[in-house]
């Protein structure tokens, strides 16, 4: 595998492949300067520096596979792939700290015989770590902030453990040259306590991320997006979850049942916009539910449509006062009607309605006038052979059958595919409404400009035998 695979690194993999050359340069750093002067502080020092080298090639790999674009494998992306290699790096941290805790025990028990050496070359290796320590620090984190990546805050978390492990090696090397033996021991015991601390909260955090917890705060500033667009929305669903510093958000809004498509449509656009203001750089799905309604609701809308002239209901209510049902409900006539044609096709609605529904005791229906944009066609045009050979083979794939029918074309808000399948006649209708949410949600993956997506169902033709 080539570090490129033919594109430019990024600048998240420029930081992890300058991280794991200044670790690779201080493993070399410490691991001589230990076997010459015989301290473990170094020693452990180096075996932590050896683990960052590892892990650091590990991020940019892992920042390489993280960098690729969703595909039809992986809708979200590869994103977490960031977590896992943070994940790796803490399990390699926790073993070589305990290696690193039996030797240092044994030398303070004296069960293991050592001598440290404290030339003045020692504390000027040291220093040279320091001020490497704190530069790759400082790149590490200024790197993951700006780009909220975890794997390269977890190298900016471990390089800042290793500038606070190499200063507990020059205090015991320095008390050792005083006079105390054991203290080259203690600095690496405290070096590896610190270690497995810092490992423990890097797989603690990045364990919630692939286990896809639910962050409370972020959690908590959607619900305020989404009640400041519809102060008295009903959520029915809200899911958020994190991956590689991208928020992924989706959600199911509760609306009434007789509310307009469009009206539903500008309202999921509307919710989708104020949480990417809310949550910057998110990727949000909203999809909006018809509130279920009661049985004398659906008889009443059914009623006033089986009218003449009326082309849209919406906004029923029905309310109880002092013991009166009241249904109040707005209908759509054509807006060329004259007051008395419109008249006398309301004298309809609520004589069907009074007809369907005997039990309310007050009838009130607003009358709006079908605006002449949704009376009026739309102009457009068909899209390329391509596109739509791309759709029929979703289809194939998902039925086993060519579409009956199929139109692809592109009106002024995007790219719209009408599709009749044919699908097994004996299958329930919950089965070929699932098989059509699927087949909808595939073609709109496909293309990002496809806007909407009709799927219509119809029985295949029986098998004919002989």
């Amino acid at each position: 595998m080539s570090l490129t695979s033919g594109r430019p690194p990024s600048p998240q993999q420029r930081t992890a492949l300058a991280s794991a050359a200044a670790a690779g340069f201080l493993v070399l750093v410490k691991l001589v300067a230990g076997l010459v002067s015989g301290s473990l502080g170094l020693i452990a020092e180096a075996a932590h520096s050896a683990t960052d080298f590892g892990a650091a090639l590990l991020t940019f790999f892992a920042i390489r596979v993280a960098d690729r674009p969703a595909d039809r494998g992986h809708p979200y992306g590869h994103r977490k792939a960031e977590h896992l290699a943070a994940l790796g790096e803490g399990g390699f941290l926790i073993v070589v700290s305990g290696v690193i805790i039996v030797e240092s025990i044994g030398r303070i028990t004296g069960s293991q015989s050592h001598h440290v050496e404290t030339n003045w070359w020692v504390f000027a290796v040291i220093g040279v770590v320091l001020v490497v320590d704190s530069t790759r620090t400082l790149i590490s984190w200024r790197a993951a902030r700006a780009y909220s990546s975890a794997a390269l805050g977890a190298n900016a978390l471990h390089f800042a453990s290793d500038f606070a492990g190499t200063l507990a090696v020059l205090v015991g090397l320095l008390m050792v040259r005083a006079g105390v033996a054991d203290a080259d021991s203690i600095a690496a015991l405290v070096v590896a306590v610190l270690v497995i601390g810092a490992a423990i909260t890097l797989i603690r955090s990045n364990v919630g991320s692939l286990m896809d917890q639910a962050p409370a705060a972020l959690v908590e500033r959607a619900k305020e997006a989404i009640n400041e667009v519809i102060p008295s929305v009903e959520i029915q669903r809200l899911r958020v979850r994190q991956a590689g510093g991208v928020t992924f958000i989706d959600g199911v809004l509760e609306v009434e049942a007789d509310a307009p498509v469009q009206q539903g449509h500008e309202l999921a656009d509307r919710v989708e916009a104020a949480l990417q203001s809310r949550i910057p750089g998110s990727d949000v799905t909203i999809h909006i539910e018809p509130r279920e309604g009661s049985e004398l609701r659906e008889r009443v809308s059914g009623a006033a449509l089986s009218a003449s002239h009326v082309r849209e209901v919406h906004n029923v209510r029905i309310v109880s006062v002092d013991g009166r049902s009241e249904l109040s409900l707005h209908v759509k006539l054509p807006a060329g009607q004259s007051l008395e044609e419109a008249h006398a096709a309301i004298d309809e609605v609520e004589a069907a309605i009074r007809a369907a529904a005997p039990e309310l005791d007050g009838v009130h229906v607003h009358i709006e006038p079908l605006q002449p944009s949704l009376q009026s066609p739309v102009m457009a045009r068909e899209e390329s052979a391509e596109l739509h050979g791309a759709v029929a083979k979703i289809v194939v794939d998902l039925t086993g059958r060519q579409p009956v029918a199929l139109r692809v074309h592109r009106e002024p808000r995007g790219i719209v595919a009408l599709v009749t399948v044919a699908l097994d006649g004996g299958q329930t209708l919950a089965q070929a409404h699932s098989t059509a949410t699927t087949i909808e949600a595939a073609i709109r993956d496909y293309d990002d400009e496809i806007v909407d997506v009709v799927v219509h169902t119809e029985p295949s033709a029986p098998v004919k035998s002989g």
